[in-house]
């Protein structure tokens, strides 16, 4: 028994030191030549500052927003995670069946072939934060009649708003959800602006 204990005790003192000190101290120390040492990035709106979390994924709900993925774990960044269900299983394929009517429902000129599937479908982590620039797209013309701007100009919006690839060549290009959609509330208050002046 001596000769098993003494190794097990070694065994759980290193892995504490590693998991429990040293990993979460390298990702502090990491965090800290982030932008905002990791406590997410300053916007003021409104004249009121607040902190942001452009990379994780919210809710959007208003027509008058673009959307974002949905969300298995309903956004909750404290359970991330995805739906573990098969592409095939009826309970996978019955919310996503909604969705695409949902979606057909509030954008009818967007044709199930053009509708991309991050639309309808959650990722794996349940808080993605980014649409591709078609996922935008998509939505234009639906925000550009609830608000009453040009569709040209949200096209514009979005075309600003694309991040490109890590890089140049990591990843596909990209939107961010969040500040798409601050963006647009800014595009939104010119243009109230303008027609008050």
């Amino acid at each position: 028994m001596k000769t098993n204990l003494l190794p097990a005790l070694k065994l759980t003192f290193f892995s504490f030191v590693v998991c429990a000190i040293l990993y979460p101290f390298t990702v502090w120390a990491i965090a800290q030549w982030s932008p905002n040492q990791g406590k997410g990035f300053l916007i003021e709106t409104d004249g009121r500052v607040f902190y942001i979390y452009k990379n994780i994924g919210q809710s959007f709900t208003e027509e008058g927003y673009f959307q974002s993925r949905p969300s298995a774990v309903d956004y909750n960044a404290a359970g991330s995670g995805g739906s573990n269900l098969a592409g095939s299983n009826r309970e996978y394929l019955h919310p996503v069946q909604q969705r695409i009517q949902a979606f057909q429902q509030a954008n009818p000129t967007v044709s199930r072939a053009e509708l991309p599937v991050e639309l309808v479908t959650a990722s794996g982590s349940g808080l993605d934060p980014d649409l591709t620039v078609q996922g935008a797209r998509v939505q234009v013309e639906r925000i550009a009649k609830i608000r009453a701007l040009d569709a040209e100009k949200i096209q514009e919006l979005v075309t600003s708003q694309i991040e490109k690839p890590l890089w140049g060549i990591f990843g596909p290009e990209k939107v961010n959800v969040l500040m798409l959609n601050l963006a647009l509330d800014k595009l939104s208050a010119e243009r109230s602006k303008a027609d008050v002046n």
